[in-house]
Parts: structure tokens; sequence; C-alpha cells
């Protein structure tokens, strides 16, 4: 190895392999079969269950673990796959210490929740290990439905459907299938290539054709595939992200977080990935930690994320936030960028220091650097490509022509979660099929 954690710049090899793949090891490691029976247990099965009321996609959580219970995790599997097409992933990546779990009973009387995410993952897990898909296509409708981007809302959307009998054609931009679930999330959270075992298992349904390499706007229109199919789902995601708005944002070595987590996702070996001595990630949600944290298990000596408001206000759950401290990321609130300095390269951020007033954010008129040769912006990410006839309010799709329904992060009214975007292609899936065959909503 000749590179470690001080080599200046930005290099592969800052840390030996072993140590690496350690590193981006299962973050959360499952439940054995006693484990899953220990947890299940302390459950109290409530009637009016909050937990299911949290959930965006409403599994019936305390069934599910009763199914466990009783030692049949297919059923408990069925059950979350019923609501949850991708109760898989969700299980590994949900922010359920702020939904289901923050509200289980359990935790509100004694501060720790039964664990309702491990105990999904046990379930789907060894369901999936067990070649199970319980779910059998309906006889042919003879309609076809054009799904648009192959991430989770698409995914659930298309299973939907194909479980109802349509024959869907899935349009997808990159190289592979599964969106977010396969390029936009932390390597040590869904370790094994499950994004595309997910997939695959999904695709078994039958009905369903995935085409890679098909950009809305470049390879097909909205007019086109609805010229070739009786509907069109869209679920396109957020393709831009927010500029920094300071100068030298242009420099070497400034990235966008969501393509460093990309290319992380898609690399082989990871000693081969370059990342920086002195990294700084700029914004205060998931993308911000997950870019942050790999950063330092890729071998970073400094990383520092730095958020404009107050550490409470950050998106990020406090899960997720003591997770990157005790990965050793230091986070500085209350500081927005003001320029980023250097020759050619980045070299240093300035920052000036935020008061979050009545009146909205001021500087305050204090300004500090740090020093950085990797620069992440993770500071929200933005529509692009919508399709003409589309009408957006927030910067997302509000309305659409007849006969196109859309859903996941192009759209509002949700947070943007990987089990908000199933639950949203799911509905809309519902109500795709209602339309095609004439029933009344």
């Amino acid at each position: 190895m000749t590179n470690s954690p001080l080599t200046p710049g930005i290099v592969p090899s800052r840390l030996p392999a072993d140590r690496i793949a350690r590193h981006f090891a299962d973050h959360t490691p499952p439940l054995d079969g006693h484990e899953a029976l220990v947890a299940a247990d302390r459950c109290y099965f409530c009637h009016d269950a909050p937990c299911v009321t949290a959930c965006p996609t409403s599994i019936d959580i305390p069934l599910f673990i009763r199914q466990i219970a009783t030692g049949t995790a297919e059923s408990a599997a069925t059950t979350i796959w019923t609501q949850n097409i991708l109760g898989g992933m969700c299980a590994r990546v949900c922010p359920t210490e702020t939904l289901c779990e923050e509200v289980c009973v359990r935790e509100v009387a004694e501060g720790k929740p039964v664990e309702i995410g491990r105990l999904q993952r046990f379930a789907t897990d060894t369901a999936m290990a067990r070649g199970l898909h319980p779910f059998v296509r309906a006889a042919s409708t003879g309609k076809s439905v054009a799904v648009v981007g192959a991430g989770p809302a698409g995914l659930a959307c298309a299973h939907r459907l194909a479980m109802h009998g349509h024959e869907v054609v899935v349009y997808e931009r990159r190289a592979k299938a599964g969106g977010l679930n396969e390029y936009g999330i932390a390597s040590y959270k869904s370790t094994g290539d499950f994004a595309r075992r997910e997939v695959d298992w999904l695709l078994q349904i039958g009905g369903i054709t995935v085409k890679t390499g098909v950009e809305l706007g470049r390879d097909v229109t909205l007019d086109g595939l609805l010229a070739s199919h009786d509907a069109v789902f869209l679920g396109i995601g957020l393709g831009g992200v927010n500029s920094l708005r300071a100068p030298g944002e242009d420099k070497a070595g400034v990235a966008d977080a969501v393509d460093f987590i990309a290319e992380l996702r898609q690399t082989a070996d990871l000693t081969t990935l370059p990342v920086g001595r002195d990294v700084v990630v700029i914004g205060g949600g998931m993308t911000a930690v997950d870019a942050a944290v790999q950063s330092k298990l890729l071998g970073a000596e400094n990383v520092t994320i730095v958020y404009r408001r107050g550490q409470e206000k950050m998106s990020a759950s406090g899960y997720e936030q003591d997770h990157a401290t005790s990965a050793g990321v230091r986070i500085i609130c209350n500081a927005a960028p003001v320029a980023v300095h250097g020759n050619g390269a980045v070299r240093e951020v300035e920052f000036g220091y935020m008061a979050d007033t009545p009146a909205g954010l001021q500087p305050t008129g204090e300004t500090f650097r740090l020093k950085a040769d990797q620069v992440f912006k993770a500071i929200g990410q933005t529509l692009t490509g919508a399709p003409e006839g589309a009408t957006l309010e927030g910067g997302k799709i509000a309305a659409l022509p007849a006969r196109v329904w859309a859903g996941g992060d192009c759209t509002g009214g949700g947070e943007d979660l990987t089990v908000t975007a199933v639950a949203q292609g799911r509905d809309a899936a519902e109500d795709i099929h209602n339309v095609l065959m004439g029933v009344a909503g």
C-alpha cells in the first residue's frame, strides 16, 4: 500500500483491502433464528398499533411479528410484501427510528422499541433464501403500461400492475434497475449486491420488461409512450443537484455527493476509489451522512459535515448523526459556504456563521475556513427532465395529462424515502388498474 490517510490530495488505497472490507461489511448484521424469536417476543401485538399508522406502506407489523414468533417467517414475509414489495431493502434503509420504532409502545414506555426493521429483514431474507415469491400474475388484460424509472416507485408500480395482468415496460436511463437502492445509499447498508438480487426476485412475477439506457426526453417522449401504451407512470426521481452558489465551486475536487455514492456503489474494488485526505461535506441530510461516513471508511483523515442550520434541524435522523460522529466525522452547524478557495483545485472552503432568525437565516459576519482537498455538495436535489404537459409546484410534479401518473421523489406529498416511494408507486398502480378496467374509484 503506497498511500495512507496522511497522503495529500485525492488518492486511492488509503487503507489496506482487508480493513476496507471490514469497514464496508454489513452495518447492522441480520438476526439469527433464536434472536428473531427473542425480539418478536417483546411485541405487545397492539390492536390499534401506532407502528402501522407510522409506516408509509401500512404494513401489518403486529401480524408479521406474531408470524415470526410462531415460526412462520415465510408468512411474515408475505404479509410485508403484500404492502411493500421492496420490504427487504426498506428493512435495511428505512429510518425506522423516526417511523414505526419511534411510536412503538415499548419505545414510549421503556426507551427501547421492538426491533421492527431487523425483524422485517429476518422475515424477507428468510423467504427469499428459500426461493419464495408468493404472488401469482393474473390473466392478461391486454393492456400495456409504460413505467419510466426503475427506482422504488417504478418497481413497486410495475410489480402491482403485473400482478393485475397488465404488460409493463420499464424504461430506465441508467445501466441497472434499482434507482437509489442501487446507486444512492451507503454500501454498508446494502451488502452482497442485495439491490440487484431484490430486483431479480421482484421480476419473477412475469409480465415486466426492463429496458435500460433509455431516457425520457432523449430516447423516448411522453407522447410516444402514450401512443404505444395505455397508460404511463413517471418515477423519474430527482436528477439535478442544487449548487452552493459560492464562488469557486467549479474548482477541481468539488463534486456532487450523489455521484460519489453512486460511483462507490458500482466500484468492485474499493481500494481503487480515490478519496481526499481532508473531506468537507456540505448539507444535513442522509446523503451528506452517507458521503461523509463512507469517505471516513475509505481512509480520509479528516471528514467534516457542515450544515447551515442547527443540528436539530438536520433531516438526517439522530441515529444517523450519531453513527457519523461515532465513525469519526465532525459535524459543524449554523454555517454556510461563502467561497471555495484554491489555485485550480480546492484547498480551503470558507464558511460564514449563520443565525436562524424569524426573518430567516442571517449571516453573523463571522467566518472561518476548513482545509479541504475534496468537497461534496449534498444540499438537495432538483427535478430535471419533466415532460411537457407536467405542472410543477415547488419544483416537483403536481399535475399531469390524462393517462399519466407519477410517484416517488419527483412528486410532492411525502418525504423522499424509499418506503414513501414504494407506497406511491403501489397506490398509483391500483389507480391505473381501476381506470384501465373501468372500475369506479
